[in-house]
């Protein structure tokens, strides 16, 4: 279907209502923003243009409306922002930067027992240190003091 997934801050705003609504007009989407965002419809609509273009959301005439729906799915989406996100940095933050995350997001018992189980699993295979994946080791500050 689609290559790598590039969706802006404003975007991502613009696509949780979609998500949320299912199938949504542009109006719909000013008026759940509008409270939340101070953008000019005009703003929205922009938005809205740029993702149909990238084929995440997908159009439809009914009358004189257009209805918006996701091609994308919300959870695979997510997940995929997140990964390319942890390849960016040295995997010798990774860890670090999970532990930070977690410790600023609410879980639920239920995620927390599943991230239990993830974590149970990877111990058994885990290497005592990483190595460094920076882009350059003359530039790398991770095995330094």
């Amino acid at each position: 279907m689609l290559e790598k997934i590039e969706i802006s801050n404003a975007e991502w705003e613009i696509m949780r209502v979609i998500w949320t609504l299912g199938e949504t007009t542009s109006r719909q989407i000013i008026e759940v923003l509008s409270d939340k965002k101070n953008w000019k419809p005009a703003t929205t609509k922009t938005l809205i243009g740029r993702l149909v273009s990238k084929g995440y959301v997908g159009t439809r005439r009914e009358g004189r409306a257009y209805i918006y729906y996701p091609v994308i799915k919300e959870q695979k989406t997510i997940n995929e922002q997140v990964l390319t996100n942890f390849e960016n940095i040295c995997q010798m933050h990774v860890g670090q930067t999970l532990v930070e995350v977690l410790n600023n997001v609410k879980l639920s018992k239920n995620d927390i027992k599943k991230l239990e189980e993830v974590l149970k699993i990877k111990f058994k295979d885990a290497p005592e240190k990483l190595s460094c994946n920076c882009v350059s080791e003359k530039y790398c500050n991770c095995n330094r003091g």
